[in-house]
Parts: C-alpha cells; sequence; structure tokens
C-alpha cells in the first residue's frame, strides 16, 4: 500500500467499519477519494455493535429484515465494489496535529491521511457475567429499539436507574405486558421528568436495592428469568422473564483520541451541530463515537455520508 510516506498521504482514511464508517467509504469512494478503512481486527470486531446484533427490522429497504452480520457484510462488499480498500487490522496511534496526518497500526503500519473520518464507536456497558454473555442475542439486549419488538406481551426487566433505563423502560412498556427495572440503589438517577413517566407507567415495576448474579438459563438458549440478590440483606431470589435489557450506558471508542480532539466529559467526540465537523479541520466523527442521542445503524449510516461529503468539500477547499 502507498502510503508510508507523507507524500503518498491517502485523501481519505476511515478509521471503524460499523454503518457509519462504511458508508463512509462508499461516498468516498465514488467521489473518486479512494479511501482506506482501516477496520479493525480482534478483539475489536469489524462491523460493529451490529455483529452482536441478531435481527435488525429497522433498517429501512428490508421488508423482511436482515441478521445484524449480513447487514454489514453487503455494506463491506458495497464499499470494496465502489473502490474503497481495506486493512483489517487496528488503530494503535494517531497523531493529529498536523496534516497530513499520522496513523500507526498493530500490523507495523504507518499511515497518512490528508483527511480522517473516526467512526470507532460505542461499547455497550455489560455486567460482566458468563450467563449475559451467553445469552446475548437470545433474549439478552442493550438496545431495547433494536428488539423491543421481539418481547410483545411478554415480561422483561430493565437493567440500570439513568436516563437510559427509564427511556428503554418506557419504550419497551408499549410493547411488553410487564416491565420491571432492577436498580442497585432505592432511588433513580435519572432525570425528573423520565423518573416521573416511569412511576406513573401501570406496566413499569421497580426492584429496588438489588443486582443481578446470573442470567438464566444458558442450557436452554433462551432467557427465563433471572438471580438477584438484595443488597441491604444480601438474600436472593429468582425473578421470571423473557427478556433482559442492559441500560447501565455506553462507552465511547475514544481512548485513541484523548487529548487530540475535543470531547464531552464521557469521552464522546464533540462536533459541530448537525455536521461531523470535530475540533480539528480535516478531522470528521460519524456514528455512535460523537452520537450521545439516537445510537442507530440507520443516523450512523446518515452521519457517515455527512462526513464523507464534508472530507470532499475540505479536500476541494485546499487544492488536493
Amino acid at each position: 500500500m502507498s502510503m508510508n510516506t507523507v507524500e503518498h498521504a491517502r485523501d481519505v482514511v476511515v478509521i471503524g467499519s460499523g454503518p457509519a464508517g462504511l458508508t463512509a467509504a462508499i461516498y468516498a469512494a465514488r467521489a473518486n477519494l479512494h479511501p482506506l478503512v482501516i477496520e479493525g481486527s480482534a478483539p475489536n470486531l469489524p462491523g460493529g455493535q451490529l455483529m452482536i446484533t441478531s435481527e435488525v427490522e429497522n433498517f429501512p429497504g428490508f421488508a423482511q429484515g436482515i441478521q445484524g452480520p449480513e447487514l454489514m457484510e453487503q455494506m463491506r462488499k458495497q464499499a470494496v465494489r465502489v473502490g474503497a480498500e481495506f486493512l483489517t487490522e487496528n488503530v494503535t496511534e494517531v497523531n493529529l496535529e498536523n496534516r497530513p496526518f499520522k496513523i500507526e497500526t498493530s500490523g507495523g503500519l504507518t499511515v497518512y491521511a490528508k483527511t480522517a473520518i473516526i467512526t470507532t464507536g460505542a461499547s455497550a456497558k455489560w455486567l460482566g457475567i458468563p450467563s449475559e454473555t451467553a445469552l446475548y442475542g437470545k433474549g439478552v439486549s442493550a438496545c431495547a429499539t433494536c428488539d423491543g419488538f421481539f418481547f410483545r406481551n411478554r415480561e422483561v426487566l430493565v437493567i440500570g436507574g439513568g436516563d437510559t433505563a427509564l427511556e428503554e423502560a418506557i419504550f419497551l412498556s408499549r410493547m411488553a405486558s410487564k416491565v420491571t427495572i432492577i436498580h442497585r440503589r432505592d432511588a433513580l438517577r435519572g432525570s425528573q421528568i423520565m423518573q416521573k413517566r416511569a412511576l406513573e407507567n401501570p406496566k413499569i415495576e421497580f426492584r429496588w436495592n438489588s443486582a443481578v448474579l446470573e442470567v438464566h438459563d444458558p442450557s436452554h438458549g433462551k432467557v427465563t428469568g433471572v438471580t438477584l440478590a438484595n443488597l441491604l440483606d444480601g438474600t436472593t431470589s429468582f425473578l421470571p422473564a423473557d427478556g433482559v435489557f442492559i441500560a447501565i450506558g455506553h462507552t465511547p471508542n475514544t481512548k485513541l483520541f484523548a487529548g487530540q480532539v475535543d470531547m464531552d466529559p464521557h469521552g464522546y467526540i464533540t462536533t459541530t451541530p448537525g455536521r461531523p465537523l470535530t475540533s480539528v479541520p480535516g478531522v470528521f466523527a460519524a456514528g455512535d463515537v460523537q452520537d450521545t442521542l439516537y445510537k442507530q445503524a440507520i443516523t450512523a449510516a446518515g452521519s457517515g455520508c455527512q462526513a464523507a461529503m464534508e472530507a470532499a468539500h475540505f479536500l476541494e477547499d485546499h487544492g488536493e
């Protein structure tokens, strides 16, 4: 790959390969900018969070729904077909102080980029227990908007007590027969208006001062309930349920860019409202890495399109 010298800097380098990164790659390739996508490799799954999502029914254009990994495979093939190049490595270091930007990879490559599009996404925070991992996509989810539809007239649990948890619970109450919020404390952390809505919702119940010890039942290949610990007296109990939604927040994958682009207190890259511009000219951010509000595949794809178009304009403006 001819990019190991400053003279051979790529027009566009996309870091990340979820819906935002692949859409950016498609648009940049069609603008004849020969983008390079550094897509990640294990343990950072190329394809992003959709790689651990089973059925996707809310991405337009798929009347019958589509499996998350298949959707990402189709996007990647499309990017390759229109001319994007892929590097299956992780980015280990970036220097965004001067253009062209310098990007180091896990395979020892140095890549120079005239513009960079950051689409490294976010990772849902999980409880970190083996039974939860075993039931990912089999009743355990971190996205009510994605998966709530599959729990119509079923009983579900939401773990958490902040705005994320309350939003998920309220959304799920439209479909589920019953939603129980499990919270470690005896009071909610969410905003007053969200608390009021949740507390007044007849379908939502609360288990206070409680933590999930175990999700049942991996041996059945589906969720049947959870073992709860009462954090006040140490007693345990079984709570039956058909689905468990983990809503303890997301962590943006931005450690790599700390101190180089402006971020909010939670580590999300800050962008110009309505545009994917970061604090560094020529560096753009799209998808969940900068989206604290929507976090959907379709909104990530839309912002990836915007980032590629902005990169093209930036290169034109700089006579490149």
